[in-house]
């Protein structure tokens, strides 16, 4: 159960967003303080999500033997949504080159880094996503004890906000080298942002779809 739940919570981190915000707090005038509170707001949604999933998913019954069927469908169905999500990404054209681009309020809350506002899009960017929600169904539908589903939790959420807490601990380890890398990996993800994240749908996606297939056969 463990193992399980900690690839889908790996796959549930790899959020090119989630990277290029720390990277941006990490250049910012308090780095160690705005990259930490950002952490905090990640931390605290997944958290709340968590706890709260998992409970909607256990009172849904799903742990019981009779209901690997609806598991696994859950599972399919996510991986769908996925791959519908990158496929539409994909054929979405770019806005005309000559407009102003539109910033939105996150992206606002972004450029202009301070304490609350960087809690504020740690919550926003950890939204739960099919592959959290996946991570959480398997937990949930675990024979487990209350120590180990607390402990598959924390390891879920730890997974999760990977692209943040890492950063950081780099920073703190080798600041110089940590800025100068991020810096230049900042400007490679912004300009290669929405190709990252079609990939990124089209893998998970596949990935939850071949899990569930394989879990609705082996019922048959």
């Amino acid at each position: 159960m463990l193992l399980e739940a900690a690839g889908f919570a790996l796959l549930a981190s790899l959020s090119p967003t989630a990277l290029l915000v720390a990277a941006v707090y990490l250049g910012s005038d308090r780095p160690r303080l705005i990259a930490s509170v950002y952490l905090a707001g990640a931390v605290t949604m997944s958290l709340v999500m968590g706890a709260v999933l998992l409970l909607v998913l256990r009172s849904a019954d799903l742990n019981r033997p009779e209901q690997h069927t609806p598991r696994y469908a859950l599972r399919l169905g996510l991986g769908v949504l996925l791959l519908v999500a990158g496929v539409v990404l994909a054929k979405r054209r770019p806005a005309n080159g000559n407009a102003k681009p539109q910033r939105g309020l996150l992206q606002r809350m972004i450029d202009r880094p301070a304490p609350v506002t960087a809690f504020i899009v740690g919550l926003l960017v950890f939204a739960p996503g099919a592959t959290f929600l996946a991570a959480l169904q398997v937990i949930a539908t675990a024979q487990a004890g209350v120590e180990l589903t607390v402990l598959a939790v924390i390891i879920v959420v730890v997974i999760n906000v990977l692209l943040v807490w890492l950063p950081i601990v780099l920073y703190i380890a080798v600041p110089d080298w940590t800025s100068h890398h991020l810096m230049a990996f900042n400007g490679w993800l912004r300009a290669n942002s929405k190709r990252v994240l079609i990939w990124v749908l089209v893998i998970v996606g596949g990935i939850l779809i071949g899990n569930g297939i394989y879990g609705l056969i082996a019922v048959t």
